[in-house]
């Protein structure tokens, strides 16, 4: 049955299954949004992680026709870190698909230092220099999902998350496997994903280029996109881009916040549609 409403397809960033965003999607539900999530990317043997991620930008595209065939319209791909790539590639390879991309603090990598990390991927270098060097060691057991929070809410990058972000991380992203609490996040595929990080996206975009407008949102503390810079940011675009207080975790930090933020870059980007 066709939606009255406008629809949202939201995938995660690395290693926080859709669930983990519950706060912010039920958000997005109460200011008028259809909205529907990946649950985990690259889980699924037709979706394996490889370089560039072509399987995932495909699973992105498989679970979105389907809310386009359940709707009845083109969706707004809104995506988080991993999620937000994701989006734009699947976008500019799917046109049929998307009314409008919108990008959650992901860094979109072009340049030198794309050619840099086409190299460091080419030489087998990047397993000691992505974070996959920490992720394949991360702890992903506990006795309990509230030993589990305990964990977290201990660790820096977990401390500013709002409460209830935190303990739908623990209740729906950990699964119970022989009398224990684990990672329902594989740590293998959160390396590769990691270690995978398409270099291409300017030569993909020159080759597909986007048929919708974009927008992006970043967190002013937000090292990740220091590091990487905002140069294709910005042409993607077309200056399209919101700061919000927060670092690249904000969608955990301030859900609500982020949920304004995201209804006010995708009612603009609707503006922007109808006078095109």
């Amino acid at each position: 049955m066709p939606s009255s409403k406008p629809v949202i397809v939201f995938a995660h960033g690395n290693s926080f299954p859709g669930s983990t965003y519950n706060v912010l999607l039920n958000d997005l539900r109460q200011r008028g949004f259809d909205v529907s999530a990946v649950d985990r990317f690259g889980h699924e043997e037709r979706y394996q992680v490889t370089n560039n991620w072509p399987n995932l930008v495909q699973q992105l595209a498989d679970f979105a026709t389907e809310q386009v065939e359940r709707t009845s319209q083109k969706v707004y791909l809104v995506g988080h870190s991993l999620g937000g790539i994701l989006s734009l590639m699947a976008a500019a390879r799917h046109p049929h698909l998307a009314c409008g991309v919108l990008l959650i603090d992901s860094p979109i990598i072009s340049g030198w230092r794309a050619n840099a990390l086409d190299v460091v991927k080419r030489t087998q270098m990047v397993g000691s220099l992505s974070p996959g060097k920490i992720s394949r060691a991360r702890r992903n057991t506990w006795a309990s999902t509230q030993e589990a929070f305990d964990h977290f809410r201990s660790k820096k990058a977990f401390a500013r998350w709002d409460e209830r972000v935190l303990r739908d991380y623990v209740e729906h992203g950990l699964v119970d496997s022989a009398g224990k609490r684990v990672l329902a996040f594989d740590r293998a595929v959160e390396t590769a994903i990691y270690n995978t990080l398409p270099h291409n996206l300017a030569p993909m975009l020159r080759r597909h280029p986007l048929q919708c407008p974009a927008a992006f949102i970043g967190g002013l503390e937000s090292v990740e996109m220091r590091q990487v810079g905002m140069t294709l940011t910005q042409r993607v675009t077309e200056g399209r881009i919101m700061m919000i207080d927060g670092s690249h975790l904000f969608p955990m930090e301030q859900p609500h916040t982020t949920a304004a933020a995201v209804e006010a870059s995708l009612r603009n980007i609707a503006e922007i549609s109808k006078r095109r």
